[in-house]
């Protein structure tokens, strides 16, 4: 059966026990589901009955499904526990989805589970703790294997068989010196191929530089997507191999980034589908007085020809076709720009060029489409001096526009602001105020 027909079946059953209050049935297929399924029921269900499924979790399921669930529905939970127990589920974790968790956790809380933990446990989440979560420090785990290059590939063998298992993603030992400074790469495949009196500095890889502890997050995926790699070992700065990042890391980098470039088309942040309406309101309420704001400076622009428009009401008509066609054509540029910046495309060395591209692009597009726009508003209103007013004022504003869509993700950029969240307010206010000053300038101009 497919899987997707699959989840629907199960949460078509799930929402009707839940519905019926049979609490026995809705327990016996929640005990059936893999953690990620649990956390997507959990994720796709309205607020009244997360805390009922919850509720129904043994107690070696809690700690895999609260891996698997969104953040800020994950903190809910969270929330909730005594440090207790919150030590013994985290207890179950990687090192890494560990410190994600206690990252989202007051001081007080976080310092209570620490001092619970085992010397041992305590010291490797405080190394992964100690770097920003959005770092290779912050994504790595500490569970790694370590082998040294003077040794067979026999005795690594043999070495490896007194673990009960190892590390999930393990493709590749680390290879260190007695100061436990990275050396190189030693690949599984080539351990289990080759003759076993082989040593190992004879068999590993050594042109593979490891990721520094500091690297953003979003370079790492990216190295990740251009290597194809299933893990990777991080350094600290005095190169001692510290941990190490496998690809299941990054399908979270991967995934919280394509969430956040959506959520922040509509100015929203990072929201949860179901979140009660007074957590929802507020939030979008912020950006809707800002849309607000702008649209007031457009306004007092158009205010400012009321007198021309008077003379000329074929201008109130035909305003928000130069307003329309310039907000378009920057929202593409800045989507490009946008899209080229999060994949690690755009660099000192190319934004002038591409600056000129964008100019050049409005320039052709505003070209072609004024010389419509002119002949259908000449006949129209049987007015050629008003077909020449909008062509001009369109040519303008898509020039404008492309210019302003590929310099303003560079700036906000370089002033620490999301570019994605904030970059469509400013567009749209430049493109309605050139537009409109344009057009109506122009129109004020022509008819005196």
């Amino acid at each position: 059966m497919n899987t997707a027909v699959k989840s629907q079946k199960q949460l078509a059953r799930l929402d009707s026990a839940l519905a019926s209050g049979t609490l026995a049935d809705v327990a016996s297929i929640v005990s059936d589901l893999s953690p990620g399924d649990v956390a997507h029921l959990i994720s796709s269900s309205p607020p009244r009955y997360r805390h009922v499924l919850w509720s129904l979790l043994e107690a070696e399921q809690e700690a895999a499904v609260l891996n698997e669930l969104p953040e800020d529905l994950r903190n809910s939970f969270l929330a909730d526990m005594a440090p207790e127990d919150l030590a013994e589920i985290v207890g179950q974790l990687d090192d890494d989805d560990v410190a994600d968790i206690l990252q989202e956790l007051p001081d007080a809380i976080t310092g209570q589970v620490l001092s619970i933990m085992n010397e041992q446990d305590r010291a490797r989440i405080e190394t992964v703790l100690g770097y920003s979560d959005d770092t290779a420090g912050g994504l790595m785990s500490t569970d790694t294997i370590t082998v040294r290059a003077d040794l067979t590939l026999d005795v690594v063998l043999r070495y490896l068989r007194r673990h009960t298992e190892i590390p999930l993603n393990t493709d590749t030992l680390m290879v260190v010196n007695r100061e436990d400074r990275y050396v190189g790469l030693l690949p599984v495949r080539t351990l289990l191929v080759t003759d076993p009196g082989v040593s190992v500095r004879e068999m590993m890889v050594t042109n593979r530089d490891p990721i520094p502890a500091h690297m953003d997050s979003s370079e790492v995926a990216r190295l990740f997507e251009r290597n194809d790699w299933i893990s990777a070992p991080v350094v600290d700065d005095d190169n001692r191999l510290i941990g190490r990042i496998t690809i299941d890391d990054i399908v979270d980098v991967i995934r919280e980034e394509a969430d956040h470039s959506l959520t922040s088309l509509g100015r929203l942040g990072e929201e949860d589908t179901f979140s009660p309406v007074l957590h929802t309101a507020p939030r979008r309420a912020v950006w809707l007085g800002i849309n607000l704001l702008t649209a007031f400076i457009a306004a007092s622009v158009i205010n400012a020809f009321q007198g021309t428009i008077e003379k000329v009401v074929a201008l109130a008509v035909l305003m928000p076709i130069v307003a329309s066609m310039g907000g378009i054509a920057g929202t593409q540029t800045l989507t490009v720009l946008i899209r080229g910046m999060a994949m690690g495309h755009i660099n000192e060395r190319n934004q002038a060029w591409l600056v000129g591209r964008e100019a050049m692009v409005g320039a052709i597009n505003g070209i072609i489409w004024a010389v419509v726009v002119a002949i259908a508003a000449s006949l129209w209103f049987d007015d050629i001096t008003l077909g020449l007013v909008i062509a001009a004022a369109m040519v303008i504003n898509l020039i404008t526009a492309g210019v302003s869509g590929a310099l303003l993700p560079l700036l906000l950029q370089r002033l620490g602001i999301d570019a994605a969240l904030a970059g469509g307010v400013i567009l749209t206010t430049v493109t309605d105020v050139v537009g409109f000053l344009s057009f109506l300038g122009l129109a004020a101009l022509a008819y005196g």
